[in-house]
């Protein structure tokens, strides 16, 4: 049996374990205790929330404020935080607080999974991780009970400052604020916002990123150039959707706010849809353009190793100057004064074809099921891919066909789409064949 379970690949063992956490959560979801009118749930709405929690998106069928009772709210929490942390990370971590010795083939699947460079730096990691979890998630909770404990009382208040904490960090996009509003009455609230903004940024830049800022500060110049690249695309992609959504959203979505309020609102949007899924403007009502920044943005997601989907910012980068180096006839990709390797434009390109073909082929199939237009189906398939969780209002008005893709979709962006090609390829032999080499004509 030890054999068998030493050859599980860390792809395969991922599949498993958030399927293992899926199924365990729709069963509990669908007990009578988890819903607040204690009669139960149908197990469509149950796993379809509890694959939407334990991949950090945030699409629900059920307003997760009214349907769920404590307990059920409680799951899904849990879920949340498996999916943020992932996995191999919980596992880990559970190893560690029990003393357990953790083995070569865990410490090489949990460089994987967190991008450690050594065998030695998985378990420093692994604690930095779970510390630096506990940090940040307890601070924002902190900060969001100023504002939650005198609305709500003390009880329920630091209940909503540590759920949406958690959803937060974890870039979960779940709220517990009721009748599917998500933050739309806190729109004018700076300490809300920018307390869920700060939390969202902090989750998405990456456990890898984190250890960089902590050992070298405001030394920027030292940084990996890993951390480099992905803290500036980051940067870049929140200053311009923040400019982008403030003049574009002027006179739809944010019409009615004043030019303080619309900064904020478009601050909080163009973080949130880097995989985060909260909003506090109205998405029925976005712009065509507005549409178009946010379904880019979802694409793009967060930075690699991180509680973020999409494809990630190192691979829109990766792309962007291997194009960039094509036009420019340059025989190398270079940044910061580094040069890049071919496998990882190739790596990049596949990752960017697997997503668009997901995406692509899962709007087609919902185009000809249901009566939406092509710019909320769009928006809500690569809200979906992306794990971000950000909808227009039609998820609950999909057919259970629909709903059934969406959540392939889910998922396959939680575990990362080449990642499921990979298994899904794993057995397969190549044949060790050297073909001719023969140019071909493209664009």
């Amino acid at each position: 049996m030890k054999e068998r379970k030493s050859r599980l690949s860390y792809n395969k063992i991922v599949v498993l374990g958030f399927l293992a956490v899926i199924i365990a959560g729709g069963l509990l979801l669908m007990l009578p205790c988890a819903s607040a009118d204690r009669v139960g749930t149908d197990p469509l709405t149950a796993f379809f929330t509890s694959t939407s929690a334990t991949c950090v998106t945030g699409l629900v069928v059920a307003d997760t404020g009214t349907h769920w009772s404590f307990f059920g709210k409680l799951i899904i929490l849990l879920m949340i935080q498996v999916g943020g942390l992932g996995f191999m990370t919980v596992i880990t971590a559970a190893s560690v607080l029990i003393h357990k010795r953790i083995g070569l083939h865990e410490r090489t699947l949990l460089m994987q999974a967190t991008g450690a460079m050594t065998h030695s730096s998985v378990k420093k990691l692994i604690l930095r991780i779970v510390t630096g979890t506990f940090i940040f998630e307890c601070a924002g909770a902190a900060v969001l009970a100023v504002r939650f404990v005198p609305q709500l009382g003390p009880a329920r208040g630091i209940w909503y400052a540590v759920f949406h904490s958690i959803s937060a960090f974890c870039n979960a996009g779940f709220d517990i604020i009721g009748n599917f509003s998500s933050f739309t009455d806190y729109s004018r609230d700076p300490l809300v916002c920018l307390t869920l903004c700060a939390l969202i940024v902090i989750g998405g830049i990456g456990f890898i990123i984190w250890g960089d800022i902590a050992e070298h500060r405001f030394h920027f110049r030292k940084y990996d150039l890993h951390s480099k690249l992905s803290l500036s695309v980051s940067a870049a992609l929140i200053l311009i959707g923040w400019i982008l959504f403030f003049l574009s959203e002027k006179t739809a979505s944010m019409s009615s706010m004043s030019v303080g309020e619309r900064i904020l609102a478009s601050l909080f949007h163009s973080v949130s849809t880097r995989t985060a899924g909260m909003n506090t403007a109205d998405l029925s009502r976005l712009s065509d353009s507005g549409s178009l920044l946010s379904c880019l943005l979802m694409f793009i997601g967060g930075s690699s190793g991180s509680t973020a989907g999409g494809i990630k910012t190192t691979t829109f980068a990766v792309i962007m100057l291997s194009a960039y180096a094509s036009a420019t006839k340059r025989s190398s990709i270079t940044v910061f004064k580094r040069s890049l390797d071919d496998a990882v434009v190739k790596r990049a390109g596949a990752i960017v074809t697997v997503y668009v073909s997901a995406a692509a082929a899962a709007a087609f199939v919902i185009c000809a099921l249901e009566p939406f237009g092509l710019k909320q189906i769009l928006f809500e398939v690569v809200s979906a891919v992306g794990t971000v969780g950000l909808s227009m209002g039609v998820t609950t008005q999909l057919h259970t066909a629909s709903r059934a893709v969406i959540m392939l979709l889910m998922f396959a962006g939680r575990i990362g789409g080449l990642s499921l090609a990979l298994l899904l390829g794993e057995n397969r032999k190549s044949a060790k064949t050297e073909r001719p080499t023969e140019n071909i004509l493209v664009g």
